[in-house]
């Protein structure tokens, strides 16, 4: 069999559950809080409309490169869970704490250096522990 670095990382569960995590995200920056998100990141209705300026990543390319992260995060979630083997309740334990002890602290000292409102860092930061939640209970539904 020889060594298996990675361990048995089920991809139709990382696929599956990184589309749920990018899902999560449509109705968190979309109907749940994206008027006061965008307020709080200076983006007006006018904008919106009007789309990527001259020299901004077109929306295509924003939303590609985001699923795109998102995949590498479930992946490594994936990767743990097949080298552990854990109960369902831990694979959830995983996903949470990957966002509430790894994930949101990395967001909080970026927001803090950057001055940005304790408002917007609950928005970010409980959409990445809502997503990765998502994503873990993918990992449970598929085993």
């Amino acid at each position: 069999m020889g060594d298996k670095t990675m361990g048995d990382v089920n991809l139709l569960a990382v696929l599956l559950g990184t589309l749920a995590f990018f899902l999560i995200g449509a109705l968190w920056y979309g109907p749940l809080f994206g008027k006061p998100w965008r307020e709080m990141n200076g983006i007006t209705d006018d904008m919106v409309q009007a789309g990527p300026r001259a020299g901004q990543n077109p929306t295509w390319l924003i939303m590609l490169l985001a699923f795109l992260f998102e995949m590498v995060v479930v992946l490594m979630l994936g990767h743990n869970i097949a080298r552990t083997n854990p109960a369902p309740h831990v694979v959830m334990m995983m996903a949470v704490g990957f966002a509430a002890m790894i994930m949101t602290p990395a967001l909080g000292i970026n927001y803090l250096f950057q001055m940005r409102p304790g408002k917007l860092f609950a928005i970010d930061a409980s959409y990445f522990v809502v997503g990765m939640a998502a994503a873990g209970g993918v990992f449970i539904l598929l085993g």
